[in-house]
C-alpha cells in the first residue's frame, strides 16, 4: 500500500468530523500521514504508540511532509489507558488485531470521544489472524462488535487488496447517544 492507499481508507471518515484526533499504534507514521493530509493545516494529532522510536521517525515525517499539523507523541499502550479527550476523531489504523479484548478497548475509545466524535478503523478483512495478526476484525464481525460496545452500525469506507490476509478496509462509526426517558 502507499499514501494514497492510507487516504483513501480513512478520507470519508475523517472529513468534517473535526480537527482533533488520537491516534493508537501510530508507529512511524504511515496512515498518520495519511490523517494530516485529510485533516490539513491547523488540525492537531495526539500519536500513541509503545515504540518510541517509532514516534521519533514519525515526528521527522510529519515535520518535513505536513509542518502546519501539530502532532504531540506519547510513548503508551493503548491496551492499559488512553490520553483524556474528548477527541473529535480516533484512528485506530491496525492496531486492534493486537488486542484480545476488543470490546473493552473501543469502551475506553467510546469514553475518550466527543459525543459527536467518530471511530475510524482500518483492519483485515479477515476473522482468522496468524502470528502478525493475531485477532483481525472482518467488517462483518465489525458490524456486530462496535454497536455491542455502544457505537452506530459502522459504514465502510472503502477496501484494498493486500498481501496479507486478502485485503484492508476503512470504516466508520460514531458514539450512540443514550437518551433516557424524562430527561
Amino acid at each position: 500500500m502507499n499514501h494514497a492507499d492510507h487516504v483513501a481508507l480513512i478520507r470519508d471518515g475523517v472529513t468534517g468530523a473535526g480537527r482533533h484526533w488520537l491516534e493508537l499504534g501510530a508507529g512511524d507514521g504511515a496512515f498518520t500521514l495519511a490523517l494530516a493530509d485529510v485533516l490539513g493545516p491547523g488540525a492537531s494529532i495526539v500519536a500513541l504508540d509503545r515504540d518510541r522510536h517509532a514516534l521519533g521517525v514519525l515526528s521527522g515525517r510529519l515535520a518535513e511532509r505536513f509542518p502546519a499539523v501539530a502532532v504531540e507523541t506519547r510513548v503508551g499502550d493503548f491496551t492499559q489507558t488512553l490520553p483524556a479527550g474528548p477527541f473529535d476523531g480516533v484512528l485506530a489504523a491496525n492496531s486492534v488485531h493486537f488486542v484480545r479484548d476488543q470490546r473493552r478497548l473501543l469502551v475506553a475509545i467510546r469514553a475518550a470521544l466527543a459525543p459527536v466524535g467518530r471511530l475510524v478503523l482500518v483492519e483485515y478483512d479477515a476473522d482468522r489472524g496468524n502470528q502478525w495478526v493475531p485477532f483481525p476484525v472482518s467488517f462483518a464481525r465489525w458490524s456486530v462488535l462496535a454497536p455491542a460496545a455502544g457505537f452506530a452500525r459502522p459504514v465502510r469506507l472503502h477496501r484494498v487488496p493486500s498481501r496479507f490476509l486478502e485485503a484492508i478496509y476503512g470504516a466508520s462509526t460514531t458514539p450512540v447517544t443514550v437518551v433516557v426517558a424524562g430527561q
